[in-house]
């Protein structure tokens, strides 16, 4: 062995406190220049540079930052831009690239999809046929720039052109061999720029190596790198996977690159099993993803080194790098902050910063074959006993409920035409009834009295007093607009996930441990670290006030179990099905207190349900089936006159009606505005027999859409959607958006409703 690196393979870009979101949010509401935010931009990718060199990082990679999303940096760096996006201006700049992403009151913005199975949602790459070139070579731009603040060289990085590729829209398969033909020579040309600047590595990400290839597709990859290693040979290449093992292993490690980056924690198994039978080039480096990327637990030190030299036992390549799985813009920054966790808990938790501290540890054990501070080990181990002997973890009542559980526990009563019958008696809802997902505006004002509130500055009474007000007021503003369906508007939750994780037990909060969820929208997963259990109400008071202000329906709001399981950090000690029914049988005592408060719509919203999903299809359709019946153990228990809603966002949905059935939802609203045409396009092939919902404009963007454009997504609905089971609703919920514009998106939308019943009286 004649060397061993620590490194990276990317950074959380937030910033401890934040920073990042903040500049960017200024930046939209023109309280800076464009100089300004990029001289800001640069003080925290600096800022977040020294940190990882000083934490002992041999190796510091850079382009993993961004000003809202790295698969959006490089469309726009290679003029992957849409047609429509050309009336803003005539050269791209900041406004193109932001209004790509959040779209503008001219047009809409791209489609959002989540990366692989994780909670980020990235921009996806819309191809219309335009002229590919290089505008800006930005990469290179961050490599100077950390070049001259660094002692060592850096390691540029960016999205490979095959999972670039690949997850690009707007191309046939004709057209695709077209469109690679362009693409390539731009990574040439990227790649050659860095080589002529000094950068002695370029890491080049491909996750979808990960899934199963088809032939022509593995024969794609064989055909990528060899034009890359031909067209640019002095390019050393860090080929780098992560989130699975790689299915074609013997293939994948003979491309003619210098590295290979391999995930040893979710990919463990695999990548375990394909050293064994095949070895490893001795003249490649190999870079092992040791330390988990998504979590936030310490690791097992003395079990990764025991790892390490189990694999070293087998290969001996060119240098071995320690890394972590994959980029650590999945966890929090630090631990630091998190004064007020309790020692246990605490001392068993590793965020980036720390997760750093881990590799240099681990380093320095396979350069000195011994621990540099043998201590630090004895307290590694000692910690994570203490932990796993908590009485936290050890609930009996829990442990006895979940043996409890039959096949019967996750079945409704009657079949859905059934229900359906029974509820339209009770509801006596119109057609096309309007609603919306849940959550209003949070102004400054509620944000400011809820901390205060925490804070202890205002007293129980006078902050249950505001909430009372605030949700007074938006049932006035949603009876004006005449909602069919209202909610109470969730003015006292932080957060989707935090609010109920606050009120059961097994669930810890931090301070800081914030993470990017898209663009600058930041969460704080709470932490799942004991047994899940139902203490009391959680929900009951605010929505039954709701209903006894109004004689419209109010929709009871819940998050599901799935949902609150993969936007969580969840221990690691138990599998997540185990997991999930605990949080299950919690919600079902949840829906169960609701109904008897006299609540008849119910929504149990679940979009996170497809981003758990594994990467390899074979393992889909156990995974589905616990899902599925999780929410199903939640929501069996109501009467049959009981209206069961959820919810799902920016996911691919085509190939996923199967598993959405199995819910046995009463409704379900869907996401539809970025990705209209392809929903309607599934629903015709795979039509959904229950009441569905869909989302008729996109909440992520400040633009008002028009009742035409609403109407024009009703009217193309109705193809695949029966009248009797079409509801009509925002996309997601509005939790994030301005009160004005919201009742305006609102009011346009309840009159394209409107006009749709009217034209179908007519028609009648």
């Amino acid at each position: 062995m004649t060397n061993v690196k620590s490194t990276t393979i990317g950074y959380p870009y937030i910033g401890e406190n934040r920073e990042w979101k903040r500049t960017i949010e200024r930046f939209w509401k023109n309280d800076l220049t464009e100089t300004e935010l990029e001289q800001q931009l640069k003080q925290q990718r600096i800022h977040n540079l020294l940190k990882q060199e000083k934490l002992g990082i041999d190796q510091v990679t850079v382009g993993d930052f961004t000003q809202y999303d790295r698969v959006l940096d490089l469309a726009f760096m290679f003029n992957i831009i849409p047609d429509r996006y050309k009336i803003l201006e005539q050269s791209p700049s900041l406004k193109t690239y932001y209004a790509m992403a959040r779209g503008s009151q001219e047009t809409v913005a791209c489609e959002m999809t989540k990366w692989f199975n994780t909670n980020y949602h990235y921009i996806v790459p819309e191809y219309t046929g335009e002229k590919l070139s290089l505008q800006n070579n930005t990469l290179l731009s961050l490599f100077n720039e950390a070049k001259e603040v660094l002692k060592n060289t850096p390691k540029p990085t960016l999205i490979g052109p095959f999972t670039f590729s690949k997850i690009t829209k707007g191309y046939n398969e004709q057209q695709f061999a077209a469109y690679l033909v362009q693409l390539l020579p731009l990574y040439e040309e990227v790649l050659q720029q860095l080589v002529d600047a000094g950068a002695e590595w370029i890491q080049i990400e491909e996750p979808l190596l990960t899934q199963e290839l088809s032939d022509e597709d593995l024969k794609l990859v064989q055909v990528i790198y060899k034009q890359l290693a031909e067209n640019v040979p002095q390019a050393k290449i860090m080929l780098t996977t992560y989130f699975e093992g790689i299915p074609q292993y013997e293939q994948i490690v003979q491309l003619p690159v210098a590295g290979i980056g391999l995930d040893f924690v979710h990919g463990f198994k695999e990548n375990s099993q394909s050293i064994n039978q095949f070895g490893f080039p001795n003249d490649k480096v190999l870079a092992v993803g040791v330390i988990n990327g998504r979590d936030i637990w310490a690791s097992n030190l003395k079990e990764v080194s025991q790892q390490i030299d189990a694999i070293l036992q087998l290969v001996q390549p060119k240098e071995l790098w320690i890394q972590p799985s994959c980029s650590l813009q999945h966890t929090p920054v630090t631990t630091a902050s998190e004064t007020e966790l309790f020692d246990v808990l605490k001392n068993a938790l590793a965020f980036a910063d720390e997760k750093l501290e881990e590799i240099q540890q681990i380093t320095n054990y396979i350069k000195e074959g011994k621990w540099t501070n043998p201590q630090v080990i004895q307290d590694n181990l000692t910690n994570l006993q203490n932990l796993a002997n908590h009485v936290s973890r050890n609930n009996e009542e829990v442990k006895n409920e979940l043996n409890a559980l039959t096949e019967a526990d996750t079945k409704r009563g009657v079949p859905f035409e059934t229900r359906l019958e029974v509820q339209q008696k009770l509801l006596q809802l119109p057609s096309f009834p309007t609603t919306t997902i849940g959550s209003f505006p949070q102004s400054a004002v509620v944000k400011k009295t809820r901390s205060d509130w925490r804070k202890g500055d205002i007293s129980n009474e006078q902050y249950e007093k505001f909430l009372e007000e605030e949700t007074l007021r938006w049932v006035k503003i949603q009876e004006e607009l005449e909602l069919d369906v209202l909610v109470h508007g969730e003015f006292e939750r932080t957060d989707m996930v935090e609010y109920f994780g606050e009120k059961l037990k097994g669930f810890a909060f931090t301070k800081k441990a914030w993470v990017v969820s898209y663009g600058s929208r930041c969460v704080k997963p709470p932490v799942i670290y004991g047994d899940v259990q139902w203490i009391e109400p959680m929900t009951v008071k605010e929505t039954a006030f709701t209903q006894q202000h109004t004689k419209q329906w109010v929709k009871g709001m819940l998050t599901g179990p799935v949902t609150i399981l993969n936007w969580s950090f969840v221990r690691d000690d138990l599998s997540r099905e185990k997991v999930t029914n605990q949080i299950a049988l919690a919600l079902r005592k949840e829906i169960e207190a609701l109904e008897a408060a006299g609540i008849r719509i119910i929504q149990v919203d679940e979009p996170a349900l497809r981003e758990g999903l594994p990467l390899r299809k074979k393992n889909h359709s156990d995974y589905l089936r616990w899902a599925a019946d999780a929410f199903k153990i939640s929501t069996s228990t109501v009467k049959d006159d009981t209206q069961i809603h959820t919810h799902m966002c920016y996911c691919e949905f085509n190939d996923f009606i199967d598993p959405i059935i199995s819910l046995d939802a009463d409704v379900i609203s869907l996401e539809t505005s970025r990705s209209h045409g392809e929903l309607t396009h599934s629903l015709k092939e795979n039509p959904y027999p229950y009441g569905i919902g869909l989302g008729v404009y996109d909440i992520h963007s400040p633009r008002v859409p028009s009742v035409e454009e609403i109407a024009t997504i009703l009217e193309e609905s109705l193809v695949t959607i029966p009248v009797q089971r079409f509801w009509v609703n925002p996309d997601c919920g509005l939790k994030t958006r301005g009160e004005t514009e919201t009742v305006a998106a609102l009011k346009n939308m309840v009159q394209a409703t409107k006009n749709l019943r009217n034209a179908q009286l007519i028609n009648q």
